[in-house]
Order: C-alpha cells, then sequence, then structure tokens
C-alpha cells in the first residue's frame, strides 16, 4: 500500500506535566500503538513513486501496455497478408503415393459390368505459380505437371507430362473482394497504427487517474493524522484550561468529540487509501510490496504544462492524424463494398476460363518430353436466375439501406468527435487558472489555520472558528489535489483526440 511517509506518535508529554485524566487520552494512545505497529513496515524508506514512472511502467510492462503493442502489431500482420494476396504464390503440390488394391466395377464394351480386381499406383506432382489481378479479380496460373501411373497387375508404367501450362480464370459479374480490399485494408492498418497511440494516451490517461484516486486518499489520510495529531494537543491544553476554569465542559466535551472524530477519519482514510492503491497497483502490474521494506509513496506532481491550444487548430490537428478520421471513411467504403457484394451474388455471374499448353505421354519419363502437343482449353460457366420472387432486389436493397443507415451514423460521429475536440481544446485555460487559484486556495488556507490556531491557543479565538480553520485548510488541500488532477487527465485526454504534443509542436509518433 503506498503511504504517505507521516509518523504518527502518541502525544508526548513535557517532563514535569502529570499526565491528563480520562478515558480520551488513554484511548487514543492505545490505538495510535496499534496503528504504528500495523503500518510500521510500511513507513520504512522507500523511494517515492512519480507519475511519469508509473506510466512508463504501465506501458511497458503491464496488460494495458502490452495488449496495445499486440493489436498494433495484429494490424501490422494482417496488412503484410493482404499485401502477399497481390504478389505471386509458388506451390508445389502432390499425392505422392496414390495406391489403390480394391475390386471395382468396370462398365463393358457390350454394356456389361464385370468385376475386376486392380492394384495400381497413381502419384501427382505439380509446381504453380499464380498472380491474382486486383483490377479485375481474375487469377492467372502458370504450372508444370507430371503424372506416374503404374500397373502392378500388368507391369506396366505410363507417364502423362505437361511440362508448361498457361491458365486464367476470370469471373464475370462477382464480387471482385481484391479491388475492395486494396481500398480498405490500407485504411485498417493505417487505424491500427493510430490506435496504438490513442491507447497510449489513454492508458496515460487511466494511470493519472487512479494515481490521483491514491493521491488524495493519502492526502485525507496525512490531514487526518495531522487533525488527530492537533486535536489531541488541544484537548491536553482545554483539560488544563479545564482544571483552571478557563474552559467550560461543554468546549472540553467537543474537543473530545473532535478527537475522536479525526481518528475515526484517520482509519477511513487508510481503508480507502488502501482500497484505491489496490487498483493502481492492478492496473500498473506493481508488484506486491515486500512487507518487510515497505511501499513506495506517491510523489505529489508539478502542475500540467500550461499549453497554448487554439481550438480550432486542435481540430485541424485531430483531422489528420486521429483514427476516428480514418475509421469513417472506413465505414464508408465497408458499406458501399456490401452493397457491391449484394449486386456480386446475385443477378447473372460467369466464369470465363481458359488454358492452354503442352502435353505429351509415354512409357517413360524422358520420352514424354518429345513431341509435345498442344492443348487448350475454353469454358464459359455461368448462371441466371429466372424467378427468384424478388430475392436479388431485396438483397440489394436491403444493403442499400445500411449503407445509408451508415453514412446517417459516420455524419453524427464526425459531428461529435469534432465537437469533443473544440470543447477539450477550449477548457485547456480554465484548468491552468484553476490549479493556479487552487494552490493559491491551499497556501491561503494554511497559513489562516496556523494564524487561528495560534489565536485560539492564546484565548482569543472560540472554539468554532478553529474548527472552521480546519475544515477550510482541509477542502483546499483537497482542492488543489483534485486540481492538478483535472489538469493532467485533461493534458492526456487532447493529446489522445488529436494525437499532437502542443508542449513540442510535433505529432505524436509509435515507439
Amino acid at each position: 500500500m503506498f503511504l504517505v511517509r507521516k509518523k504518527l506518535p502518541c502525544h508526548q508529554q513535557s517532563s514535569g506535566s502529570p499526565p491528563p485524566q480520562g478515558r480520551g487520552r488513554g484511548w487514543s494512545c492505545a490505538r495510535r500503538a496499534a496503528l504504528l505497529l500495523l503500518l510500521l513496515p510500511l513507513i520504512a524508506p522507500a523511494q517515492t513513486l512519480t507519475l511519469p514512472d508509473l506510466i512508463q511502467q504501465t506501458l511497458t510492462t503491464a496488460a494495458p501496455g502490452l495488449q496495445a503493442r499486440a493489436a498494433r502489431e495484429g494490424g501490422y500482420w494482417a496488412y503484410r497478408a493482404y499485401q502477399a494476396s497481390y504478389r505471386p504464390q509458388l506451390a508445389l503440390q502432390g499425392v505422392v503415393p496414390s495406391f489403390n488394391r480394391a475390386i471395382i466395377p468396370v462398365v463393358q464394351p457390350d454394356g456389361t459390368t464385370a468385376f475386376q480386381s486392380v492394384r495400381y499406383n497413381n502419384s501427382l506432382l505439380a509446381v504453380n505459380l499464380t498472380q491474382n489481378i486486383g483490377l479485375t479479380g481474375a487469377q492467372v496460373v502458370v504450372g508444370s505437371q507430371v503424372q506416374r501411373f503404374d500397373d502392378f497387375i500388368r507391369t506396366e508404367k505410363r507417364y502423362n507430362n505437361q511440362p508448361f501450362t498457361l491458365g486464367l480464370t476470370q469471373p464475370l459479374g462477382y464480387f471482385n473482394a481484391l479491388k475492395w480490399d486494396s481500398r480498405i485494408a490500407p485504411l485498417l492498418y493505417q487505424e491500427s497504427q493510430r490506435q496504438y497511440l490513442e491507447d497510449r494516451e489513454a492508458i496515460a490517461q487511466r494511470v493519472t487517474e487512479l494515481y490521483f484516486d491514491v493521491l488524495l486518499q493519502q492526502v485525507n489520510a496525512a490531514v487526518a493524522g495531522q487533525n488527530a495529531q492537533a486535536t489531541a494537543e488541544l484537548l491536553r491544553v482545554g483539560r488544563e484550561k479545564y482544571q483552571l476554569g478557563r474552559l467550560s465542559e461543554s468546549d472540553l466535551l467537543q474537543l473530545e468529540l473532535n478527537l475522536l472524530n479525526a481518528q475515526q477519519a484517520q482509519a477511513q482514510a487508510l481503508l480507502d487509501a488502501e482500497t484505491a492503491t489496490v487498483s493502481l497497483r492492478t492496473y500498473c502490474a506493481l508488484p506486491t510490496p515486500d512487507p518487510t521494506a515497505g511501499a513506495a509513496p506517491l510523489a505529489v506532481p508539478t502542475p500540467a504544462p500550461t499549453l497554448a491550444v487554439v481550438p480550432a487548430e486542435a481540430l485541424a490537428q485531430a483531422q489528420q492524424h486521429r483514427v476516428a478520421v480514418l475509421a469513417l471513411a472506413r465505414r464508408q467504403l465497408q458499406a458501399a463494398r456490401d452493397v457491391a457484394q449484394a449486386r456480386g451474388t446475385t443477378g447473372l455471374l460467369a466464369t470465363l476460363t481458359a488454358n492452354l499448353g503442352y502435353v505429351n505421354q509415354a512409357p517413360q519419363l524422358t520420352d514424354s518430353y518429345r513431341a509435345l502437343q498442344n492443348q487448350q482449353q475454353v469454358a464459359l460457366a455461368f448462371s441466371l436466375p429466372l424467378v427468384d420472387w424478388g430475392r436479388r432486389r431485396a438483397t440489394i436493397r436491403t444493403a442499400e439501406l445500411a449503407r445509408d443507415q451508415t453514412q446517417a451514423a459516420v455524419s453524427q460521429d464526425q459531428r461529435s468527435f469534432e465537437q469533443t475536440v473544440l470543447t477539450q481544446a477550449a477548457q485547456v485555460p480554465a484548468l491552468a487558472s484553476q490549479t493556479r487559484l487552487a494552490a493559491r486556495a491551499d497556501t491561503l488556507a494554511q497559513r489562516r489555520y496556523a494564524i487561528t490556531r495560534a489565536t485560539y491557543e492564546a484565548g482569543r479565538l472560540s472554539l468554532t472558528d478553529l474548527t472552521l480553520a480546519s475544515a477550510a485548510k482541509d477542502l483546499a488541500r483537497r482542492g488543489y489535489i483534485l486540481a492538478l488532477r483535472a489538469g493532467w487527465v485533461g493534458y492526456y485526454r487532447l493529446r489522445g483526440l488529436t494525437l499532437f504534443d502542443f508542449e513540442t509542436q510535433q505529432p505524436l509518433a509509435a515507439q
């Protein structure tokens, strides 16, 4: 657990002073002694953790950072697979061996069927070089094939050799997936790279939120500890004044009640800090602290950098760099592709197949390369639905309506995206001003409390004034931490929305 290294001593009495009476004093010492024993391993000297350290550690070793890198690499390899589909593919194919020993029916010349015993091996080996043509969706094949047939009953063997073949398969009217992939796949790849940058900024923002959640509870625990110690001192002085008749019993009881409330607030703050620390440790993959070594406390960060951001410039950077712009364009292309696919799977569909080359057969492999003969094959297969009861029209219309719906959603998302960027950029000056004001309020509240306490101890102010000053001091301290939190969260949120570093005036780059 991350805790501010604050000593929580039992109230020390000066030599010669009698110990104060009453159960409040003894209960406080026992509680603090138990709390000190409980926290003794946690207040040992440890290296203070800072916000940049935790962000870097999360990006490097924690699950969110590893997932972001894995997603980026997945996008890269998916793009590599798309590129490979446009490059020549060389493959070795074969069936070696293909042995068969059986009794099969054989149709005789007179039309009768005789069952004959066969025992043969029919092996095939081929090398094919294929190339996809993205513009038309065709496929060109250049290959070479040799087939060997062994008849073990007649002790014969034959070779059927095709040393060179050139084939073309051209779909006509079909959906051309390669053509659409050439437009969508590059966008998906760019999205994966930009998404990685956005994921990093989102991780930094989440770490910042968790960091300040813990830090706020640490501040609450520290403030509660200071209040408990100060209240114990005031109770001691109050008892002395009560014995001298200078303090009413009502004020003395109020001081005891204040001490109990401060101790309860301190215990609750410690529990809240531990709960917040578990969330931070889990997200950042921090090791469980060694009870004998103690856990590192968190440092209060400096205010977020003051940025001079013009909302229009932020929107321009976001439109140029952010993944949402690519995603919107990609969604529109995918909707148009679905319409083309609906058209390309209904109606008249045909496939043109052409093949030419050389072929020969011989008992010996070398003889099969002599006196090669030409071979040509051309085929046009088609399918045309004559009556489909409106199926084609309904399929296409469904895809068109989905496309129109996607375009409307894209338009709405575009406006929402632009408004989000403009709003966040416009909040930058306000967040910086809020942090400066909160820092000033914290300083003034601390000074006012010190003056009020000294005045109260001199007997010139009431206990109510002291209580109000203490509450104002605590509220100002928490307000400053919350202002820091809002400033840093806004800083990383703006970076994530624009993928632009306004400090260096450079686009964010992936590592």
